[in-house]
C-alpha cells in the first residue's frame, strides 16, 4: 500500500514538478498527516525537496535518486544482467540508475573485471568495493548527470572493442526504438556502441510506455539484448523479437 502511494507520488510530480502538500493528499486519497509522512521518507531517501508546503522531484538527471526508485526492480534487472558477464571481461558500462547497480553487483561477484564508462557516477560509486580495473572516458562533464558527453568520448572508446555495452535509456517506441532525453547523451551511446560486439539494454517495463525525444539509433547488428521486468507487455515482448533482439526477463 504505502509502496503504491510512492509511485503515485512520485509520478504526480514528474508529470507536475511541484505541488502542494495538501494538493497531492487529496489527489492520493490519504490525509494530509500521512501525506507529510510518505513525503518525509521520500526525502530521506533522496527522491523528493520539500519546501514551503511544496513537494517536488529532484533532478531527473540526478542518478543516485533515480537509483531508489523503483530500487528493488532495477536490483533485479542488474543481478540478470550481471549473468552475461564473466571473470577477467572487459566491459562498457553507460550512465543510469540500472548501470550503476549493475556495476555494483559486478564488483561483488566477479573478479579481474575491466570497466570502461563515461559515467563519473558509476566510477565514484563502486570505488574500493572489488577487484575492479575502472576506465573513466574523458569528454565533456554534464554536472547534474556526473556523466561525460562530446567527441573526447568517441576518440576516448575508439581505442577499445569489448564483448559487451551495458546501457540505459528514457523510453521506446515500435516506430523509433530506444530514445533518450538528450542529444549529447545519445550521441554518447551511439559512439561507444560502434565499440561493442553486443549492445544490453537495461530498463524497466514502464520505460516502453515512454518515448524519449532523441532515438538512439543504436548499431543494427546482430545480438542486441534487453533486459527487463517480467511485468513488460506482451506486445512490447512480440515487437522487440520480430526485430530480432534476445529479451530476458528477471524473476
Amino acid at each position: 500500500m504505502k509502496q503504491d502511494r510512492e509511485t503515485m507520488i512520485l509520478e504526480l510530480l514528474t508529470a507536475e514538478h511541484r505541488l502542494e502538500v495538501s494538493a497531492l493528499a487529496g489527489r492520493v486519497g490519504v490525509s494530509q498527516v500521512t501525506m507529510r509522512k510518505d513525503l518525509d521518507d521520500l526525502e530521506r531517501r533522496g527522491l523528493v525537496i520539500r519546501e514551503h508546503g511544496c513537494a517536488l522531484l529532484r533532478s531527473s538527471d540526478d542518478v543516485q535518486s533515480r537509483i531508489a526508485y523503483h530500487y528493488e526492480a532495477k536490483r533485479k534487472i542488474a543481478e540478470r544482467a550481471a549473468e552475461l558477464v564473466d571473470n577477467g571481461d572487459t566491459i562498457m558500462i553507460e550512465s543510469g540508475s540500472c548501470c550503476a547497480l549493475l556495476a555494483d553487483v559486478l564488483v561483488q561477484r566477479r573478479k579481474d573485471l575491466t570497466i570502461l564508462t563515461n559515467s563519473a557516477f558509476i566510477a565514484s560509486y563502486i570505488r574500493g568495493k572489488g577487484a575492479v580495473q575502472t576506465i573513466l572516458l574523458g569528454g565533456i562533464y554534464q554536472p547534474e548527470a556526473q556523466v561525460m558527453v562530446g567527441p573526447m568520448v568517441r576518440l576516448c572508446a575508439e581505442g577499445f572493442f569489448v564483448s559487451r555495452f551495458f546501457i540505459g535509456v528514457d523510453g521506446w517506441s515500435a516506430r523509433t526504438g530506444f530514445t533518450n532525453q538528450d542529444h549529447m547523451r545519445a550521441q554518447a551511446v551511439r559512439d561507444m556502441a560502434g565499440q561493442a560486439e553486443r549492445v544490453v539494454v537495461l530498463t524497466e517495463s514502464e520505460k516502453f510506455t515512454r518515448r524519449g525525444v532523441v532515438p538512439l539509433n543504436l548499431p543494427q547488428r546482430e545480438g542486441q539484448i534487453v533486459v527487463t521486468s517480467r511485468t513488460v507487455s506482451e506486445e512490447v515482448l512480440t515487437a522487440l523479437k520480430e526485430q530480432g533482439i534476445e529479451v530476458c526477463l528477471t524473476d
